[in-house]
């Protein structure tokens, strides 16, 4: 199973194009040691030919043309893309399908509330439908298993995350199962799997269990801290607030990943003012020393 990172950066990227934190001046006049990286969505494949798409991002298009193994290959009109699964209906997830609309008739694999939310608050199905198809393929959220299509060898698990629904949402104050879900990737014929969970507020039981029971891990990397945006005056809502486990502190991720002893372990959905950004960075190390990598657009990843 080969494990393409798209986009490792959160809502905005790195830099963000209206943004002057320290992160993202110093990339721009070149004087920081750190890379620049689109918005979060990843790719999968067993054949290096069709591949499942995860989130498309708003920067999809740049995303796509910068993976050889994803482009045309055969006919006029062509693409390795066979489904997209969406982890969620926030913007930064959503809109890159958009940017597929010029594309065969799209399989898009969501939970209820997902496709109530773009259906509704931010129809995105419904402006679709007049340039292709949108397929929709409820996903469960209690661990059924599920294959797709044209995507071979490969086995999905979907659970529900504590998380609210985006601010668009018509149920933002009202949470439901499915606004938000963390999956289990397998590769039937090795057994190896993949968390993958760019939203993830609390370790709920079956969230640690599925951390526990993989070969990788690639999970929230917002935050550093719980108060990153109010302590830079770009916002007053704290981290868990919004739904993101910070990496420091009590009951952060690095504690956590601390206690799942086997996967290999990632951050992925990245904040521009998150210090890790920055390599050469004390938060930076301190992720080395606890054998915790950083994701990166054009990470690739074999299991």
């Amino acid at each position: 199973m080969k494990i393409r990172v798209l986009g490792a950066g959160a809502g905005g990227g790195f830099p963000q194009w209206n943004c002057n934190c320290d992160n993202c001046r110093r990339l721009r006049n070149g004087q920081f040691n750190g890379k620049a990286r689109t918005q979060s969505s990843i790719a999968i494949s067993t054949d290096n030919r069709n591949w499942l798409l995860f989130n498309t991002s708003p920067d999809i298009r740049a995303q796509l043309e910068a993976f050889p193994a994803i482009q045309p290959k055969e006919g006029i009109r062509d693409t390795g893309i066979k489904a997209v699964l969406l982890i969620d209906s926030q913007i930064d997830h959503t809109t890159g399908m958009l940017m597929l609309r010029e594309g065969k008739p799209l399989n898009v694999y969501c939970t209820d509330m997902v496709k109530q939310d773009l259906t509704s608050g931010f129809p995105l199905f419904n402006m679709l439908k007049d340039y292709c198809t949108v397929n929709h393929h409820p996903i469960a959220c209690d661990e059924t298993p599920f294959e797709i299509p044209g995507i071979a060898d490969i086995r999905i698990y979907a659970h529900a995350l504590k998380s609210k629904a985006p601010p668009y949402s018509p149920h933002r104050h009202d949470p439901h199962d499915g606004d938000n879900i963390g999956v289990i990737v397998e590769q039937i014929s090795t057994g190896k799997k993949l968390y993958y969970s760019p939203g993830l507020g609390e370790i709920e039981p079956h969230v640690l269990q599925a951390m526990l029971n993989v070969d990788c891990l690639m999970v929230d990397g917002t935050f550093w801290t719980d108060d990153e945006m109010v302590t830079r005056n770009i916002s007053h809502k704290h981290a868990r607030e919004i739904g993101h486990l910070p990496q420091s502190g009590p009951g952060g991720m690095i504690e956590v990943l601390n206690g799942v002893p086997k996967a290999r372990k990632i951050l992925i959905h990245i904040n521009n003012t998150n210090p890790i950004l920055d390599e050469d960075s004390p938060e930076r190390k301190i992720l080395d020393a606890n054998g915790i990598e950083v994701a990166y657009d054009g990470l690739e990843i074999d299991l």
